[in-house]
């Protein structure tokens, strides 16, 4: 099953952000026994280019595992997220592989 993690960054954190990113990047991309990473990028500001907050879909068994995963988040365990959504999500149209 796939799973959407919205993470909205709390005003004023963008130097947090960025000192977080490289510890964060390592995360998402390392080995997770109950999560895989299927793609993620952060969220942008109207203008393009500052980021406010991530997106990312995995895929897992249960919503245990992501919230889990979730919680490990380098940009979680520093704050960095006003508010963090998940939800369930059905993957159907542009899934690699499938027409």
């Amino acid at each position: 099953m796939h799973f959407v993690i919205v993470g909205r960054d709390r005003p004023g954190a963008e130097d947090l952000r960025s000192k977080t990113r490289p510890s964060h990047r390592d995360y998402i991309h390392g080995s997770h026994e109950n999560v895989v990473l299927v793609l993620a990028g952060p969220l942008l500001a109207p203008d393009g280019r500052a980021m406010t907050g991530s997106l990312l879909v995995v895929e897992a068994e249960n919503r245990e595992a992501v919230e889990q995963f979730s919680r490990g988040d380098p940009y979680r365990k520093v704050g960095l997220f006003a508010d963090v959504q998940i939800d369930a999500w059905n993957w159907v149209t542009g899934k690699p592989g499938e027409k």
